[in-house]
């Protein structure tokens, strides 16, 4: 079920504060996206995937989470010169998730007006009447027009970028932060409720350069006490030359 879009953005002073110092993550569990694969040490990321994951799909601006329909094709990748596995989904899939606590059926989700929170911008949501704020902090180096599949918009160069987020009840955590982008930047892939606990869940694009595809799963029934969401899984796909 698609909630309209509530959501709001404002321009905000940037803030002093302190991070503790980042420790080594690693997924609960993993995630797939339906994309082709490169080989690296004779092992292929796709082969793990299996009808018993979770796919996370749209259909007719909906939401829904259904057991993995897919095909396994092999390519070629001609910039390393290697045989690939591509990952071909029945369905408009955002993610396979390899996890066995989610719930199949039409999840509740937020339609995304504006997927790009940049430094100064503070973003928030209305869901199950609880308000939910993003912000963001970093240095912009510059701005520039470019023009999109949906139009023109205002493109920023960033570094020192740190998105938090908060609720009227739990203070601001630090969400994601990146010391810098080549030609990208962090985007709101989604916003809804993937683990059936009423609270919101969030997907972000995080690629680092224009030659990597980086995917975090946020789950809000798996953070700890004084926290909004945790970091569940993440995955970055190289396809340099």
């Amino acid at each position: 079920m698609e909630i309209p879009d509530t959501s709001s953005v404002e321009e905000i002073a940037p803030i002093e504060e302190i991070f503790e110092e980042e420790v080594e993550f690693k997924n609960d569990f993993d995630i797939l996206m339906p994309r082709s694969y490169r080989n690296w040490e004779g092992k292929n990321e796709a082969n793990s995937l299996t009808k018993n994951w979770i796919d996370l799909y749209e259909k007719n601006g909906k939401y829904y989470l259904g057991k993995a329909d897919f095909k396994l094709e092999s390519g070629y990748d001609e910039c390393i010169g290697d045989s690939t596995k591509v990952i071909e989904s029945k369905n408009k899939t955002m993610l396979f998730m390899d996890s066995k606590d989610l719930k199949l059926g039409e999840i509740k989700s937020l339609k995304i007006n504006k997927n790009k929170i940049w430094p100064k911008e503070k973003m928030s949501f209305t869901f199950n009447s609880v308000e939910y704020f993003l912000r963001a902090e970093g240095k912009v180096l510059s701005s520039e027009k470019v023009h999109t599949d949906e139009g023109s918009e205002i493109f920023q160069v960033v570094e020192n970028y740190k998105l938090y987020i908060s609720t009227k009840d739990i203070p601001e955590k630090l969400l994601l932060k990146e010391e810098s982008f080549n030609d990208t930047f962090v985007e709101l892939l989604f916003a809804g409720d993937i683990d059936n606990d009423g609270k919101l869940d969030f997907i972000f694009g995080a690629n680092r350069n224009y030659e990597e595809e980086r995917v975090i799963l946020f789950l809000s029934s798996k953070a700890e006490k004084e926290n909004v969401v945790k970091k569940v899984s993440e995955i970055a796909i190289q396809f340099d030359c």
